[in-house]
């Protein structure tokens, strides 16, 4: 009897200690994000806080690596005979509600693109050179493009895939943004999936059982948006967080001499830039012009351009964590132009030139709007940029604001000039370009970001010509052209590119990636 009773208690003492050490495996990591998403629907705003969590719960059909190379995802592999890409669809693949995914759930996800209502920045831009979608059998997709599609692996790299039982519903998007939201019809085939979203407090994910790939690293993921770069920093450093992303650049230098954490710094594609509004009226904000917009006359929007030193901007304000622009990639990325190679510098004298004989040798008013805590440095670069349009005569009314806010205020044309960013998913030209310059026409997936009324329909043609040019070198050469022409005409003032920064506990890794996504599918325990 007494060796029976042993024999339990060593049981139950075996059992005891291998729930202890499982438990002590088990870890979930906290993230500090600087914006929180705007939406929880995929679909709805292609923008970076809201791709990175969406890219957590839902896989693409092909995905880009931290290079911005497309990689195979749910797609195993593909092949193209001309316009139709025949792509091989992995098998056994579940949602995160056990249900099996199939080609048909591909295309009812691109079919739901261009039918989300009301998008500050539409997915279409990325499907634009779709004709049509098929499903071939259950694991056999077809896309067939409207002439050649040379960047299609990349754009289809931005949009997630979709379950067409969960997502299905009256509406002609099926379920709409505001379910999404609530988390109703919220089913991936990622990593992660979706648990809650308390607005403002916390975004709250757990490990998807049904995961096809690798065991996810963590068991729950806990996003909470900290719009303050130095109560980031401070949660960070009181072990609230795991990882914070960009940390106060006048920080850098305390953070990087701190043992107990590790600070990754990866070269960005993302552009920060000064939008001016070109429309016919005059734009909000703007008085002492006798009537007139004073943005539409090239001589203006050279000397605003003349007026930013963009050296002291990077040096001062970014401490050194940041390049300055002359275009909207760096060179010598694909289809970059070497005659844009280096920011100009700033010339007071030329730009009040430019003004007078333009009509203004008294300058004018102006607004400028901006997020307050979505780039780096954002309000801080603002208030920069309005300082130094007043040397050269140029009052400037800086209005900042969090970046819901702000969205949705650039996109009814409230300012008449704005600054915002651009992160080039495929790393080619073509991106900035079609979304930020051409002229705003959602239904071709052009100009989708285009919010200040710039158009130039020579621009246009030789962007969507080059869209469809498979040679490399051709391709190019279009695009180097089309940016030539827009940096040119002053349609946007580049201002600089962003070097991304995460700080993070020391047992904590991210090797970064040139997007600037905070993917938690790739973040890892140190080794």
């Amino acid at each position: 009897m007494k060796s029976i009773r042993k024999s339990i208690l060593m049981s139950a003492l075996a059992v005891s200690l291998l729930s202890a050490a499982g438990m002590a495996h088990a870890r979930d990591l906290t993230i500090a994000l600087a914006t929180e998403p705007s939406s929880m629907d995929p679909q709805f705003h292609s923008l970076t806080p809201n791709i990175q969590i969406s890219e957590t719960i839902f896989d693409p059909l092909v995905r880009t690596d931290a290079v911005a190379k497309p990689i195979p995802s749910l797609a195993e592999s593909w092949t193209v005979n001309g316009n139709v890409w025949l792509f091989k669809l992995r098998p056994n693949v579940k949602f995160s509600d056990g249900s099996p995914f199939t080609a048909e759930d591909v295309v009812f996800t691109y079919a739901r693109v261009p039918k989300v209502p009301n998008s500050p920045s539409s997915f279409n831009l990325y499907l634009k050179s779709i004709e049509k979608v098929e499903a071939v059998d259950p694991l056999t997709l077809r896309i067939t493009t409207d002439g050649p599609s040379p960047v299609l692996l990349a754009n289809l790299s931005v949009v997630p895939i979709m379950s067409k039982k969960a997502v299905s519903g009256p509406a002609p998007e099926g379920k709409t943004t505001v379910e999404l939201n609530r988390g109703d019809g919220l089913i991936g085939t990622g990593p992660y999936k979706f648990v809650s979203w308390k607005r403002g407090a916390e975004i709250v994910l757990e490990r998807n059982l049904h995961y096809w790939g690798g065991r996810p690293a963590w068991d729950k993921v806990i996003y909470r948006p900290i719009t303050k770069p130095a109560a980031r920093v401070a949660a960070l450093l009181a072990g609230d967080v795991d990882m914070i992303e960009n940390p106060p650049t006048d920080d850098l230098a305390r953070l990087e001499k701190d043992t107990k954490l590790h600070i990754q710094k990866t070269p960005s594609v993302r552009v920060i830039y000064i939008a001016l509004n070109q429309g016919k009226d005059v734009p909000a904000g703007v008085s002492g012009t006798d009537g007139k917009n004073p943005m539409t006359d090239k001589r203006v929007r050279e000397a605003l351009s003349l007026a930013i030193d963009r050296n002291a901007i990077v040096a001062r304000i970014m401490d050194g964590v940041a390049l300055p622009a002359a275009n909207l990639l760096p060179y010598p990325a694909f289809g970059t132009s070497k005659k844009y190679a280096t920011a100009p510098a700033a010339d007071l004298a030329k730009a009040r030139e430019l003004l007078a004989a333009a009509g203004y040798p008294k300058g004018f008013t102006l607004s400028l709007g901006s997020p307050n805590g979505r780039y780096i440095n954002d309000q801080r670069i603002a208030q920069s940029v309005a300082a130094m349009w007043a040397n050269i005569g140029v009052k400037t009314n800086v209005e900042t604001m969090a970046p819901p806010v702000f969205f949705k205020k650039r996109n009814t044309y409230a300012f008449s000039t704005y600054l915002a960013g651009w992160a080039a998913a495929t790393g080619e030209m073509s991106h900035p370009l079609t979304s930020l310059v051409l002229s705003h026409d959602p239904a071709l997936g052009i100009g989708t970001t285009n919010w200040f009324h710039y158009s130039n329909t020579g621009l246009d043609r030789l962007v969507q010509d080059a869209s469809k040019t498979q040679d490399d070198g051709k391709r190019s050469e279009m695009l180097q052209r089309a940016g030539e022409m827009a940096m040119s005409d002053y349609a946007i003032l580049p201002l600089q590119f962003e070097l991304s920064v995460w700080a993070m506990k020391q047992d904590v890794r991210y090797g970064g990636r040139s997007d600037q996504l905070t993917l938690a599918q790739d973040i890892t325990l140190a080794k």
